[in-house]
């Protein structure tokens, strides 16, 4: 009963998003055109959501408790969160430290803690109307904790003023 309703859904609203053409004769050729239309633009993605729908209620995956387990594991991954959390500290007169982490359940982003430093710097120089940056120490790693490993970037960086155009 839940994936035919859900599959009448997805057709309207998959035959809601064409809007008829102008100029035809017939209606009932219009008609047969929009079927046409809805079937060749959305036809996949309705297919896909039908077949997966009917998949999980065969699987008896539609019942509380694993739409629950989705929803926890997709709150511990979070995908939509930050793969890297950065500290930025001053560390005296136009000097800057940066501490970079990465969070502990990630799908790619290993070899990127020093892109990911290049652009802060770059934006606290921006940022701050200065000309450019120095990198004072840079060092990057893995810090064994349990129950995850994270990857680490600490740097120091000493931000430089124009020399032609010391006010700017």
């Amino acid at each position: 009963m839940r994936v035919l309703l859900a599959l009448t859904a997805a057709l309207l609203a998959a035959g809601c998003a064409t809007a008829p053409e102008e100029g035809k004769s017939s209606s009932m050729s219009r008609a047969l055109q929009q079927a046409e239309q809805v079937a060749g633009d959305y036809g996949g993605p309705v297919a896909a959501i039908a077949g997966g729908l009917m998949m999980l209620s065969d699987l008896k995956m539609l019942e509380p408790e694993y739409i629950a387990g989705g929803l926890i594991a997709f709150a511990i991954y979070d995908p939509f969160a930050p793969t890297w959390r950065i500290d930025v500290r001053e560390a005296g007169k136009d000097r800057v430290r940066m501490a970079l982490r990465m969070k502990s359940l990630f799908t790619g982003g290993d070899g990127e803690a020093r892109q990911v430093f290049l652009r802060n710097a770059r934006q606290l120089v921006e940022a701050g109307g200065f000309a450019g940056y120095e990198i004072v120490r840079y060092e990057e790693g893995i810090e064994s904790t349990r129950p995850f490993a994270h990857r680490y970037a600490n740097a120091e960086i000493q931000l430089v003023r124009s020399h032609i155009f010391p006010a700017l």
